[in-house]
C-alpha cells in the first residue's frame, strides 16, 4: 500500500462510535439475510411474539433494529441515520445515545408483540423518528419550546398518523410513533443538562 494511501486511511476517523456501529451491524444483519434466503432474519433480526422462554425472544427485542426488508429499506433509514446520529451522539455522548436506541428498540418491540398478533416488526425506522423529534432540540433554551419541534410533531409525525388512517401498507406508523415520542422525551430530559 502507498504512502499517500496509508495516509488517507490514517485521516479517517470513528467519528460516530455507536451510530456507525449500528450502520455496520444491520448491513450484517442484511448481508446474512441475503446469504441464508431471508432465514436468519426472523430468527435474530424482527420481533414478534413468541415464547419468553426462548433465549432468542430478549435478542428480538432489541435486534429488530438491526433487521431490514431489502437495500432500498436500509438506505432509506440509514440515510437518516447517518445524517442526524453523529450530531446528536456529539451533542448526547456515546452512552446517551446506546440508551436512546435501546429504548425505543425495546418499547417498539414490546408494542408490537402486545398490540398484534401474527405481525413481525424490522427496521430501524423507530429509532429515525426517535432521532429525527430528539434533532429539534439541538438549539434548545431553557423554558422555551422549540419551533422546530412543533413543526417536526406536526409534519412528521402528523404524516404518520395520516398514512396510518388512510394508507394500508406494510410500513409501521405505529413504530414511528413511537420512536418520535421517544425522541420528544429523551430530547425534554436532556435538552437541559446539555446547555
Amino acid at each position: 500500500m502507498s504512502k499517500k494511501l496509508q495516509n488517507v486511511f490514517k485521516s479517517i476517523s470513528y467519528n460516530s462510535p455507536v451510530i456507525l456501529t449500528m450502520t455496520f451491524l444491520s448491513l450484517v444483519a442484511l448481508i446474512l439475510q441475503i446469504i441464508t434466503d431471508g432465514h436468519s432474519t426472523p430468527l435474530l433480526f424482527s420481533v414478534y411474539r413468541s415464547s419468553p422462554l426462548d433465549i432468542l425472544f430478549y435478542f428480538r427485542l432489541f435486534g429488530h433494529v438491526l433487521g431490514h426488508l431489502n437495500w432500498e429499506h436500509y438506505i432509506n433509514n440509514f440515510l437518516l441515520i447517518l445524517l442526524l446520529g453523529p450530531m446528536l451522539e456529539e451533542k448526547y455522548g456515546s452512552k446517551n445515545m446506546v440508551y436512546m436506541i435501546a429504548i425505543t428498540a425495546l418499547i417498539t418491540g414490546m408494542l408490537n408483540i402486545l398490540l398484534f398478533k401474527n405481525v413481525h416488526l424490522l427496521g430501524a425506522s423507530g429509532v429515525v423518528f426517535m432521532l429525527i423529534l430528539l434533532s429539534s432540540f439541538v438549539n434548545f433554551k431553557k423554558g422555551k419550546i422549540p419551533l422546530t419541534f412543533i413543526l417536526v410533531v406536526a409534519i412528521y409525525l402528523g404524516g404518520e398518523v395520516m398514512r396510518g388512517i388512510l394508507v394500508k401498507d406494510n410500513i409501521s406508523q405505529l413504530t414511528h410513533l413511537v420512536g418520535g415520542i421517544c425522541g420528544s422525551v429523551f430530547g425534554f430530559r436532556l435538552a437541559g443538562r446539555h446547555q
